[in-house]
C-alpha cells in the first residue's frame, strides 16, 4: 500500500525543530547552575550569639499551705447552756469579740447569793471589831479577864478572814460571769465552728477554730542535699492547685529530716492572697541566688524528634543543625548548657522553616534587650 506525503509536512517538521530549540535555549538561561550566577538564598535571617547573663539558681519543692497559727477558743464556764452563736466559718474577727454567749441565768443567781455572804461577813466584822475595840480599852481597868480579852481579839481576826474568803470568792463568781461571753483572742478568720445552740458543754470543750491574724505559710518539702542553700528572707514563688501566683519568703528551714522522706520542711510567710485556701497543695521555686550562664532566645532553639537544635551559620551562609542541651528559661532567653560553641552564629528566628545545608542571607539583627530578673 503507498502512502501519499503531505505537501506542508516538511515545513511543520522544521517549524518543531525551531520551537525545540528556542525551548532549550531558555531553560539553560533560567538555570544559574548551567549560566554561571551564583545559587538563591532559601531564606533571609538574622543571627544570634550566645550570652552570658545572670541566672536565678532556684530549688523547687513540693508541699502544702496551711495557717501560720490556729487558736483553739472554747469553754471555760462548766455546765451552761449556749444560748447564741454569733458568727461563722469564714467571718473575720477582731480581737476582743463576742463570738458566742451562754445562759448567765444560774450565774447571776449565785453572784447574787454570795453577794450577800460578803455583807453578811462585814456585819459581822463589824460586830467583832467593836467588841474587839472596847476590850482593849477595858484592858488597862481589870474589868475583863485577859482571857475574854483574848476571845473578843479572835474573834474580830475571824470575822476578817471571813471576810476576805467572801470577798475572793465573788471576785471568783465575777469571773464566772465574764465566762458566759466567749471572746476572739486575736484577730483573724474563723476555721472552724462546733458550737451548736442549746447544748450544756462541759469545760474546756472546743466551740471554734481561729486562723491567727489570717496568715497562711507554705510548708514546702526541700530535699536534704538542697536544705543548706535555703535561707531565712529568701523570695519564694508558690503556684497554687488553682493556677494562682502567690509569693512569699522563708521564715525558718526546720532543724531535723524525715528519716523516711529524707526531706526537711521550709517555712514560707505568703503575702495575702485570696487565692491562697489552708489545705492547699503547692508548688514552689525558691530563690537561693545567680549564676552566670550562657544564653540564647528561645526562637533561636529548635525542638524536633524530642530533641533541641539551633541552627550555626557558616562562613559560606549555609547553616548546619546542631544538637544543644538546654536548661532554664529567663524571660525570653534560655539557658545553652552545652553543644554550641561561644563564638557562633546561629539563625535567630525562623528556623524551623530551614533544613541542615540551606544556603542563607543573613541581615543584621537589633542588639537584644535581656530583661531583669
Amino acid at each position: 500500500m503507498k502512502f501519499a506525503i503531505h505537501p506542508l509536512f516538511p515545513s511543520l517538521v522544521a517549524a518543531g525543530v525551531v520551537v525545540l530549540a528556542a525551548a532549550s535555549y531558555s531553560v539553560r538561561a533560567a538555570d544559574p547552575a548551567t549560566n554561571g550566577q551564583a545559587p538563591r538564598p532559601a531564606l533571609t535571617v538574622a543571627v544570634t550569639q550566645q550570652q552570658r547573663v545572670p541566672v536565678p539558681l532556684r530549688v523547687a519543692a513540693n508541699g502544702n499551705i496551711a495557717a501560720w497559727q490556729e487558736a483553739s477558743i472554747g469553754t471555760e464556764a462548766n455546765g451552761l447552756r449556749l444560748a447564741d452563736v454569733k458568727v461563722n466559718v469564714g467571718d473575720v474577727v477582731k480581737r476582743g469579740q463576742v463570738l458566742a454567749t451562754f445562759a448567765p441565768d444560774t450565774v447571776l443567781a449565785d453572784q447574787a447569793q454570795i453577794r450577800a455572804s460578803v455583807a453578811e461577813a462585814e456585819a459581822a466584822l463589824a460586830e467583832a471589831a467593836a467588841n474587839a475595840q472596847r476590850a482593849r480599852e477595858l484592858q488597862t481597868t481589870g474589868a475583863l479577864s485577859a482571857q475574854q480579852i483574848n476571845q473578843y481579839l479572835t474573834a474580830e481576826r475571824t470575822a476578817q478572814a471571813r471576810l476576805e474568803a467572801q470577798r475572793a470568792l465573788a471576785r471568783s463568781q465575777q469571773l464566772r460571769v465574764g465566762q458566759t461571753r466567749v471572746l476572739a483572742p486575736d484577730h483573724g478568720v474563723i476555721s472552724s465552728r462546733s458550737a451548736t445552740v442549746g447544748a450544756v458543754l462541759p469545760a474546756g470543750q472546743e466551740l471554734f477554730r481561729l486562723i491567727r491574724q489570717g496568715r497562711l505559710e507554705w510548708r514546702g518539702e526541700v530535699p536534704a542535699a538542697d536544705l543548706s542553700r535555703v535561707k531565712p528572707g529568701q523570695a519564694v514563688e508558690v503556684t497554687a492547685a488553682s493556677g494562682a501566683k502567690l509569693t512569699g519568703k522563708v521564715r525558718m528551714v526546720a532543724p531535723t529530716v524525715d528519716v523516711q522522706t529524707r526531706n526537711g520542711l521550709v517555712y514560707v510567710d505568703l503575702a495575702p492572697s485570696n487565692e491562697a485556701r489552708a489545705g492547699m497543695f503547692g508548688r514552689g521555686e525558691i530563690d537561693v541566688g545567680t549564676q552566670e550562664s550562657m544564653t540564647l532566645p528561645q526562637s533561636a532553639v529548635m525542638l524536633r524528634d524530642g530533641f533541641h537544635y539551633v541552627l550555626r551559620v557558616g562562613p559560606d551562609s549555609k547553616v548546619s543543625q546542631l544538637k544543644v542541651k538546654v536548661g532554664r528559661r529567663i524571660g525570653d532567653r534560655i539557658e545553652i548548657a552545652s553543644g554550641v560553641p561561644a563564638e557562633a552564629k546561629v539563625v535567630a528566628s525562623g528556623g524551623g522553616f530551614l533544613a541542615d545545608g540551606d544556603l542563607v542571607k543573613v541581615v543584621e539583627a537589633p542588639a537584644p534587650s535581656i530583661a531583669k530578673q
